[in-house]
């Protein structure tokens, strides 16, 4: 894999895959916060170890689809402040997702790195681009309607989002969009993180 065509830059962000070196700051700066990672699909991180194995996984993934998650840096000061990617489901189907930091909540970053993610995605394979939405996410929800992401359906009690205190399946909002032809994506229920 190699950096240089992984990279995408926007007006004021870098964004590109993690390493094991980025491990204590990501750790640092957003996955362990419990306010930035409420309404994630996946567990706040307690333990450095749980970053480290996510980069892990992360490096697994873009060598097996050529395409994954991403670390969101701000372009004028190199420092990481959340993450990103596409992830495929199915041939031709990506989901999405994003995280920041909570000193860069509310800048603009989220929505400037999804529209890359959907750029990134015109110039793939990838005929449509979903994300799943906690129903209560409304700063996300923001973020999806102004990347063009419409709402298709709501899931109920689809989800677990383990960083709520109930730990029941929760109802999640899919907001897709076609980037070229498109089609219908249909999910699973799923318990997992």
């Amino acid at each position: 894999m190699s950096s240089k065509t992984t990279t995408i830059t926007t007006d004021r962000l870098t964004l590109r895959p993690p390493n094991l070196a980025d491990a204590e700051t990501i750790f640092s700066q957003y996955v362990s916060d419990a306010e930035v990672t409420r309404y994630l699909g996946w567990p706040r991180h307690t333990e450095l170890t749980q970053t480290q194995a996510f980069i892990e996984f992360s490096i697994e993934k873009w060598e097996q689809d050529q395409i994954g998650p991403y670390i969101i840096l701000d372009k004028l000061t190199d420092t990481v402040i959340g993450g990103t990617g596409l992830e495929l489901t199915e041939p031709g189907i990506a989901s999405t997702g994003y995280v920041l930091a909570r000193d860069s909540w509310g800048r603009g970053y989220a929505t400037e790195a999804l529209r890359a993610m959907v750029e990134l995605a015109r110039n793939r394979p990838i005929d449509t681009v979903f994300a799943l939405c906690h129903p209560e996410h409304a700063a996300s929800i923001r973020v999806l309607e102004k990347c063009d992401f419409h709402f298709d359906a709501r899931l109920a009690g689809f989800i677990e989002f383990p960083n709520l205190q109930s730990r029941a399946a929760s109802d999640a909002l899919k907001f897709v969009l076609s980037t070229k032809q498109g089609r219908t994506v249909n999910l699973k229920r799923s318990s997992q993180t």
